[in-house]
């Protein structure tokens, strides 16, 4: 599988290499997002890192590589606040590491992205048709009558592929995470809370009525289509 890393500090990049290819990873680099966006068509990867200098706003690199790719993404930044997290997140990131970021750390992160993006292949699974909505596994496409089709991350798909399957339960926050993202033990809710957000956006008619997506405070997310 092919990973691209951008960072603009040739330590960085070269760090970064190496460990990626301890995992197994053929690796590219570049200095220069915009150049990776722009040849992303004809020089695609199975993952990106990026690692953006104090002067880049991390928020505009994310929704630029959303813009063209869907990709697993993970950042990596310099110290950042809860809000800056969130906003990473729901802008479209799946990861967000802090500098200084150990090897560790980042070799079973980019693992967790690896097996969850080449995990049983989606054509497998059964489309989910529940009335109102209707999710196809093999596309990755999801329809809400009057609403276009819409092409969901693997993240997105993963998450809503869960709930859907436990239709009318509440699924609790850890289970979510293990399911998505890989991790086990105590979830990260800032993690789903972003995943769910742009889930919202892209499913429900009026996203603040939260037709579908129910939010269980405390405890975690709910499919219902009680609400309809």
């Amino acid at each position: 599988m092919q990973a691209i890393i951008i960072a603009n500090d040739k330590d960085e990049r070269d760090v970064f290499t190496f460990i990626l290819r301890r995992t197994g990873l053929a690796v590219a680099s570049s200095s220069d997002p915009r150049r990776v966006l722009n040849n992303w068509t004809s020089h695609p990867a199975d993952l990106m890192v990026v690692a953006p200098t104090e002067e880049q706003a991390p928020e505009e690199i994310v929704e630029e590589v959303r813009a063209i790719t869907q990709v697993p993404l993970l950042m990596i930044i310099d110290p950042f606040t809860e809000k800056i997290l969130c906003n990473l997140l729901q802008s479209g990131a799946d990861i967000v590491l802090g500098r200084p970021v150990s090897p560790q750390v980042l070799s079973a992160h980019v693992q967790v992205l690896m097996r969850r993006s080449s995990a049983i292949p989606s054509f497998v699974l059964p489309t989910l048709a529940l009335d109102e909505i209707t999710l196809d596994p093999s596309t990755r496409m999801v329809t809400v009558p009057g609403q276009e089709p819409q092409r969901l991350t693997q993240l997105e798909f993963r998450l809503l592929y869960t709930l859907m399957t436990n239709r009318g339960q509440v699924v609790p926050i850890d289970v979510l995470v293990e399911r998505v993202w890989g991790y086990t033990g105590e979830g990260n809710r800032d993690l789903v809370r972003g995943l769910i957000s742009r889930l919202r956006r892209k499913i429900e008619p009026a996203p603040q009525k939260k037709q579908f997506l129910e939010t269980i405070p405390g405890v975690g997310y709910r499919f219902t289509m009680d609400n309809i």
